[in-house]
This record gives C-alpha cells, sequence and structure tokens, in this order.
C-alpha cells in the first residue's frame, strides 16, 4: 500500500468543499453519486473539448491481488470530507486523500489472514458528531469510525452485526452478505443481501433496516410473505419455511422527501427449477417501493413471473423526473437483465408506457414445474439487448464461424428471451448476466436521458436429474454433488466459473488442503462459502474424492445413493454454458455489447454504440465489435459519458450527446467497476478501479486509477 505522507499540503486537500454540501452533484459521497442513483455530476472542468488531455493524476495499487484465482475489484468508491473510501481485492476498506492517493488508513477485517468476495461499495454516515463507514465482509455488517479505520464497538456486537441473524428463520449455516452497500434514511441503515442461489438450502433474502448507531434491527420486509401477508398466495404453502433468495443484492434508492425507499429483487433459490414454489412468486423478480422507516409496502411490480432463468433485477432503480404528457412527473426507472426499461410513476407504480403481457414459451419436459403462461414486456421503450436468438441471429463474422455454430444448433431448442430450460440444451440470450448488471444506468436531468451499458452474448443451459444413478462410485457420486451443488460458484469441472470468478478455482485444490481439510470446509464453511452440514458424511466425503482424483473403484450401494437436497430440488442446471465460435468469440450477431442513451420523455433511443472491442478482431481491420461487460457509466454536465466495463480493459468517455468516443485510456487491466467523480479545491477528478478478473475472466488488477486535466 501506498505510505501516507503528512504536511501543510495533505491537510490542505483534505478538506471538504463547502460546495459540495451545496451541490450533492458535485461530490460523490453516495454509491452511484446520490441517493436517487442518477450516476450524474454536476461539475463541468472536465468536458467535450479538454477531455482528450486528461491524464492519470495518481494510482493506488492494493497489496492482495491474487491470480488464482484471479480477483478482482468491483468498488464504486465515495468521496466525503476530501478523503476516499473504497475496498480492495481482499475486502479490506480503505481511506486516503482524494486529491494525492496519499493512504490515510486499512481496516482488515479477517485480521492478517485473508479472506474473499465481492463488493461494490461502502456507506457513509454521520450522527451530528462524527461519521462512520458501514460495509460487509463475509457474513458480517462492520462499522468502521471514518476519521481512524477503527472498529466501532457500540455498534452491534463489538463493531458489527452477523447478517445471519435476525431474518425470522434459522439460517446460521447459510451464507448472508452484501455485495451491494445499504442506504442511510434519517438513523437508519437500509440492506438487501446476497444469499445462495444453487441447490442447497439457502438464507431468504428478506430486506431489513437496522439502528445506524447500535446495529439494532428496526424492521424486516419480508420477500417470501408469511401466511397473512401480502403475496403469500402467490407460492406453494410452505415456500415461506424453506425457499431463499428474492434478495435485493442491487442496491436501494430513497426519495428522502417522500419516505420512499425503492429496492430491486432477484429470483428465488433455486434459480432454475421451481417445482417446489408453484405460482407467480411475490415479492422475487420485483420492483419494490416501501416507506424507509417502517418497511411497509406501497407498491410493487414484478417483471418475471416465476424466474427459472435467473433473471434477477440486478440494480438500483433510479429515480428520474420526466416530462410526460406534457407535465413533469417523478419516476422510477428499473433497467433489467432481459434488456428491458420499466418506468412507473414514483408515488403510485404507475407504468407511464403500457405494460403487456406477452404469451411465453411455458412448455418444459422438466417433471414436476410449472411455468408461468406469460411475461410482462414495455412497449417503450425498446429493448437495448437482443431478445432472441434463432438460426437468424447466427454470427456473421466469418463462414467457418457461422457454420460451426449452425451444426452446433442442430441439437438446441432456440427461441426467445423466455425459452425455459429443459432436457435439451436452450439458448439463452441475452445471458444470466444480462443486458443490464449490478452497474446500472445514469440519468442526465438536464435531457432526461438515460444511458446504460449492456451485453449481448448468447450462452446455453440444460437441466438434469439431481439425483445420480444407481450403482456408482464414490467418485461418479462426488461428481454428481459437485455438478448439482458446487459448479454454481466453482464452475463446471473444477474450474473457476465466470458467472463467479471471485470464488476459488478447485483444480489444484490438493495442492492446498488436504483431503480431511476439504470434509471440515464442507461442514463449517469459510468466508463466502457457506456451510453444507446438511450433507451426510458419505457426500462429504464423495465430494473430496472427486476432487482428489479418487474413489474410482469404490461401488455405492443403491441404499446409500439419497441426495439431502434432491426432495426439494430433483432436477438441476448443467451451469451457465458459454458458447463460443472456434476462436473465442460470440455465436451472435454483432453487437456483443452496447452502451445506449434513451430519451425517457418519448421512450425512444437517442443513440446506440458499440462498448469495447476484441484487440484480434480490431487488428483485422474490424470494427468495434462490442464486448461482454461488467461496471457501469456516470454521465457529467461536461457532456461526457464515463464507464470501463468491457473486456478491452479501455477506459472510455463519450459524447452524451451523440455517443462518439472522444477518448478512452488503456489500463493494466478491466474497470469492471462503477466510476466516481468528484471536485477539490476547484479540480475535477475521475476515479474508476481496474481490478480486472471477476465474470469478463481477464487478468486481475491491483489499481485505482485517478484522472485529472494537467
Amino acid at each position: 500500500m501506498l505510505s501516507f505522507r503528512s504536511g501543510l499540503l495533505a491537510l490542505l486537500l483534505t478538506s471538504a468543499l463547502a460546495s459540495a454540501a451545496d451541490d450533492p452533484h458535485r461530490g460523490w459521497q453516495v454509491y452511484g453519486g446520490d441517493a436517487t442513483s442518477s450516476k450524474y455530476s454536476s461539475l463541468t472542468q472536465i468536458n467535450r473539448e479538454n477531455v482528450t488531455q486528461l491524464k492519470p493524476a495518481w494510482i493506488f495499487r492494493t497489496d492482495d491481488m491474487t491470480t488464482r484465482p484471479a480477483s478482482t475489484i468491483e468498488c464504486n468508491p465515495i468521496v466525503v470530507g476530501g478523503l476516499a473510501y473504497f475496498t480492495t481485492p481482499g475486502l479490506k476498506l480503505v481511506a486516503l486523500d482524494a486529491a494525492t492517493g496519499q493512504q490515510r488508513w486499512v481496516f482488515d477485517p479477517w485480521e492478517g489472514k485473508g479472506g474473499r468476495g465481492v463488493n461494490r461499495g461502502v456507506t457513509y454516515f454521520n450522527d451530528g458528531q462524527s461519521g462512520r463507514i458501514f460495509y460487509p465482509a463475509g457474513n458480517f455488517l462492520y462499522a468502521i469510525d471514518a476519521k481512524t479505520g477503527e472498529l466501532l464497538k457500540t455498534f452491534g456486537r463489538d463493531g458489527r452485526v452477523d447478517l445471519r441473524e435476525g431474518l425470522d428463520r434459522d439460517s446460521y449455516f447459510l451464507s448472508v452478505t452484501a455485495t451491494t452497500p445499504g442506504i442511510i434514511y434519517q438513523d437508519l441503515l437500509i440492506l438487501g443481501s446476497a444469499v445462495g442461489e444453487g441447490p442447497a438450502p439457502s438464507a431468504p433474502g428478506h430486506i431489513r433496516a437496522f439502528d445506524a448507531r447500535t446495529g439494532a434491527r428496526k424492521w424486516i420486509f419480508h420477500t417470501i410473505p408469511y401466511p397473512g401477508e401480502f403475496g403469500h398466495d402467490t407460492w406453494s404453502p410452505d415456500s415461506w419455511k424453506t425457499v431463499g433468495g428474492t434478495n435485493c443484492w442491487g442496491g436501494l434508492t430513497l426519495d428522502a422527501g417522500r419516505g420512499l425507499v425503492f429496492a430491486g429483487t432477484g429470483s428465488a433459490a433455486y434459480d432454475h427449477f421451481g417445482g417446489n414454489r408453484i405460482g407467480a412468486n411475490l415479492f422475487a423478480n420485483c420492483i419494490l417501493a416501501l416507506k424507509a422507516d417502517t418497511g411497509e409496502r406501497v407498491w410493487h411490480f414484478q417483471t418475471v413471473h416465476h424466474d427459472v432463468w435467473d433473471y434477477d433485477i440486478p440494480t438500483q432503480p433510479n429515480l428520474v423526473t420526466v416530462v410526460h404528457d406534457g407535465r413533469r412527473i417523478d419516476a422510477v426507472a428499473q433497467v433489467t437483465k432481459t434488456g428491458m426499461t420499466f418506468l412507473f410513476e414514483r408515488e403510485t407504480g404507475k407504468p407511464l408506457f403500457p405494460i403487456e403481457e406477452r404469451a411465453a414459451d411455458h412448455q418444459t419436459d422438466v417433471p414436476g414445474e410449472k411455468l408461468w403462461p406469460t411475461q410482462p414486456h414495455p412497449v417503450k421503450p425498446k429493448p437495448f439487448a437482443q431478445q432472441r436468438f434463432t438460426t437468424d441471429e447466427v454470427t456473421d463474422l466469418n463462414p467457418a464461424a457461422r457454420e460451426f455454430v449452425l451444426q452446433r444448433l442442430a441439437g438446441m431448442k432456440t427461441g426467445s428471451t423466455f425459452t425455459p430450460p429443459g432436457t435439451k440444451p436452450s439458448v439463452v440470450l441475452p445471458q444470466f448476466n444480462g443486458g443490464a448488471e449490478w452497474g446500472g444506468a445514469a440519468f442526465d436531468p438536464a435531457t432526461r436521458t438515460l444511458y446504460v451499458n449492456s451485453s449481448s452474448e448468447a450462452e446455453w443451459i440444460s437441466m438434469v436429474p439431481a439425483k445420480p444413478r444407481a450403482d456408482v462410485t464414490l467418485n461418479e457420486l462426488g461428481r454428481s454433488i459437485y455438478g448439482a451443488i458446487c459448479s454454481a460458484c466453482h464452475g463446471a469441472e473444477k474450474a473457476v466459473n465466470p458467472n463467479a470468478p471471485s470464488f476459488t478455482s478447485l483444480k489444484s485444490v490438493k495442492e492446498r488442503l488436504t483431503r480431511e481439510q476439504v470434509i471440515q470446509l464442507l461442514e463449517t464453511g469459510r468466508n463466502q462459502m457457506p456451510t453444507f452440514a446438511s450433507f451426510t458424511p458419505l457426500e462429504r466425503r464423495a465430494v473430496a474424492a472427486f476432487l482428489f482424483d479418487e474413489g474410482n473403484d469404490e461401488h455405492l450401494a443403491t441404499k446409500d445413493l439419497k441426495p439431502s437436497w434432491a426432495g426439494e430440488i430433483p432436477w438441476v442446471a448443467t451451469g451457465h454454458n458459454e458458447f463460443r465460435d472456434p476462436e473465442g468469440f460470440p455465436v451472435n450477431k454483432r453487437p456483443w455489447g452496447t452502451v445506449t442513451a434513451i430519451n425517457l420523455d418519448t421512450g425512444e433511443f437517442r443513440w446506440q454504440v458499440p462498448l469495447g472491442t476484441y484487440p484480434a478482431l480490431e487488428k483485422r481491420g474490424v470494427p468495434p465489435t462490442g464486448t461482454f461487460n461488467m461496471g457501469g457509466c456516470i454521465v457529467t454536465a461536461g457532456g461526457l459519458v464515463f464507464t470501463g466495463a468491457s473486456m478491452d480493459e479501455r477506459f472510455h468517455a463519450y459524447d452524451k450527446d451523440t455517443g462518439k468516443t472522444l477518448w478512452e485510456f488503456q489500463m493494466d487491466a478491466g474497470g469492471y467497476a462503477l466510476p466516481a467523480t468528484y471536485e477539490i479545491n476547484g479540480k475535477q477528478y475521475v476515479l474508476i478501479a481496474a481490478g480486472g478478473g471477476g465474470k469478463p475472466e481477464t487478468k486481475p488488477g491491483n489499481a485505482y486509477y485517478c484522472f485529472a486535466l494537467p
């Protein structure tokens, strides 16, 4: 880590700007820029005319990057009182001088023992006397003194709250954390969660508010309704006892004046089988408006009924103001993994553009499954990501690639966004990661334009029985359990899963751990890994045998094969499987990633341009193709849209009115994070994490790049 340099200059540079207090859009004190998630800045010092002069003002490098597995940084820094606060690949919390990059302090939740996970930001709270930073690591929510970096022992138990507690259901042996920060309303910290999504038992994703001073739970909203609560009849009778997920993992937004907090929720667990949760499943996949002081529901809208695709709402709703039918309306805009944009009146939830319930493919050959017959589609705006994959959408990059894909498709099911998974491989477009993702959208209040980066790459999925066939070896049983349970995080065949790259590859686990240690970890869990205490001793031994390439000669009796999870979830997915041409490029037509500007007054696109490119194709003279992207956009009054996100590892600035690329900077790793921009002593800075790794599976990085004009 960089060392702290004291002195008069550092003292001057840490002073907070008075102008930031007058105009919150001149600073970046909240994840996403402000409580409405506008991701907008009124700063104009960096603008269309001079953005080509941007240079790194400082670069801060962390000390806990890893290559096996490839670590990542997805954190959107906040800047308060001249200090920038953010997390490292290993989830340490760092405070540094936002003008010079000089480190002030570091907090390590693991106390030197090392840890892992994903963090996208932190929350600042001032009680009128001092400031504190809230952030989760592992199963705990920490409260840190913003000035010193010390644990605030009066919060929770010795400075932290165990997020597994207070869920109105026993979740102690399950994983409950939060990847996206909470939001402050008065003296409440309102927080969503990240929970397990696989076929093994997982915690419910109920939304909670905590006392920001003491850590005590003040209210809870049951996203899987209890008996007597609204929405309970949209599930199987006992779902509230056993089903997990339906969690708000993408963050929250706040209308403080109206006292309303807004959330988007994910799918119910297990992601790809819903035979144990027959019905529409409120409040999974919902936009929720809740009373911020009590957690009471004001209105909701469900964007996917009975989700079996993992089409979570991945990001905060944007609170916007639009002109509709000649009048200004405070509204809520929600972008989704499916590439759709929903727009509602903020107080009532009334759609501003028509939303049609269209017939969906609800035929499935998975026993016990019962799909919903329709799915909602907004008439406007049109989708910003590709919505179907048939032979007409097959790549035209070159004849060989096209022929290869056509041959593969002969054994697959193709169709629309809502083609259901079944025993035959089916193609999904957009893929399970979007469309839009957790970076969300940025809103320019001056032009009432929404900017969203998105991906359009196909993947495939299929379903198989969870219960292994009879007469298997110990190794084969372990392979079956691994495929059903572990591959959701660790990937098929013990490789890193591109959809959960922060988890460790298990290909070399026998070089790091003993067989007995693996079995013990399955029982106890560690860091992000939940306990699998529900596994039988035979199942834990079988997983270890598979990981250690043993057990091929040990045959098991049929009576011993009673998977602990197969009663609730008898069918499981083979994974979120990449679909690529022989050169490794996506199988559908370009563009594969875009930035789209949407006029929210009219619902029409202002422009759409590719985001990123493949250098190998660039060398052949192929125009920018766009790439899979993770991160987000910010927009400024200087006429600029900034985003990293793309696999070419470049930081981009676009003209917000035309989409023209005005500036690019080649970083040493991908910027899979939301940027921030702020002003200190009259100088504007733009800051982004270049952590690489992540779901795009590029090389890891360890840097935060801060740019300014010379």
